[in-house]
């Protein structure tokens, strides 16, 4: 194989198909790129048994073939070519030369023919979404999945898509995440959860354009085509939480506050709270105002702002990341908490409209 190739382009590909690469495994096989020729164009393929990611760059073709070569290596040799061509080709012997100018590298490859088949979707259902919106939603959600739960079904995103309407849902042992937009689909009602580090990939490829995202969904494997990359993931198996029935339909208490102000208070007020002094927040709502406090080994601090309050008076005890992570994403100008009383949830909702929810445990005050 020998080709020409844009050394940028070749660098930004390289990097993005490196994300579905393992890095630490005792198969070197996987801990590499899957470099093919076709027609062309160069394909690039990384795959870690879980997720794979395959993109195409234009290049002067001048011998086929095709051969992995160690991920890290090549992108960190690509990255500090200088000059705008590399070329790079493999004898018979899989001893790979890379050069321009008066730059050489040599590395040794691995055949190709050894390389895992990623998984192929047939006669898959197929889903259409505007990348921005999609981007968007998972951008307002994935900070939710659950890390350290037993039940892997909870490490991933759960889509729930009906007609004209599409929903994404993350769930940890302490809060929810949901965002809900309106998408052209009239097709059965699905469902399926995949897993958070697809997702997280996913949405560092969304480029800022109005284009649409295609998503093919087969059994046990989804394939998402975005902008150039092809990205194909196993889907986690399991019974996800039925959150519906711990959702509050009645609440005996509403504030509504603007969420810069209280973003910015409750930040304040967490400077004394740190990984090895670590306490609750405690939110008193009365009358006209929201009352913020806490205290640990380091001290005090406590702080308020003007805020609606709708209903019974109440206080109430919350972890301060939860809190923030929620506001944060919300990126409204205000927002309303909603809450029954000091031990059942809180949600926090647009002020119009239902496009996302955030439900928080709280925690008793001492």
């Amino acid at each position: 194989m020998k080709i020409i190739c844009n050394t940028s382009i070749l660098n930004d590909a390289a990097m993005n198909v490196q994300k579905a690469v393992m890095t630490k495994t005792t198969m070197p096989i996987l801990e590499g790129i899957l470099f093919e020729t076709d027609s062309d164009c160069i394909k690039l393929t990384g795959y870690d048994l879980e997720i794979g990611i395959e993109t195409k760059v234009k290049a002067d073709i001048i011998e086929e073939g095709s051969v992995i070569l160690n991920a890290k290596t090549f992108c960190d040799i690509i990255r500090h070519i200088p000059y705008d061509k590399v070329i790079f080709e493999t004898d018979e012997k899989m001893q790979c030369k890379i050069y321009c100018g008066d730059i050489e590298y040599y590395m040794t490859g691995i055949n190709a023919k050894d390389y895992p088949e990623l998984p192929v979707i047939v006669n898959g259902k197929e889903i259409s979404i505007n990348q921005k919106i999609l981007k968007d939603m998972i951008k307002k959600t994935i900070f939710s999945v659950a890390v350290n739960d037993v039940r892997v079904i909870h490490k991933g995103i759960k889509f729930e898509i009906k007609p004209g309407e599409i929903r994404l849902v993350a769930i940890d042992s302490h809060r929810i995440a949901l965002r809900k937009e309106f998408i052209a689909y009239n097709g059965e009602e699905i469902s399926f959860v995949v897993p958070s580090k697809t997702m997280g990939e996913i949405m560092k490829l969304i480029p800022e354009e109005d284009n649409f995202v295609k998503i093919g969904l087969g059994r046990r494997h989804i394939l998402f085509e975005i902008d150039g990359y092809t990205v194909i993931s196993r889907l986690l198996e399991g019974e996800f939480m039925k959150y519906e029935s711990i959702i509050p339909q009645n609440f005996n208490t509403v504030v509504r506050a603007k969420t810069r102000e209280l973003t910015d208070s409750i930040e304040r007020v967490s400077l004394i709270i740190t990984d090895r002094f670590k306490a609750p927040l405690k939110l008193e709502f009365n009358g006209d105002e929201i009352k913020i406090s806490t205290a640990t080994a380091l001290g005090t601090a406590s702080d308020k702002l003007e805020a609606s309050v709708d209903g019974n008076n109440i206080e109430i005890g919350i972890q301060s990341r939860y809190i923030l992570d929620a506001l944060r994403a919300s990126e409204e100008e205000e927002i309303l908490i909603n809450m029954v009383n000091p031990l059942s949830p809180i949600c926090i909702v647009p002020t119009t409209g239902e496009t996302f929810l955030y439900l928080i445990l709280p925690v008793r005050l001492s």
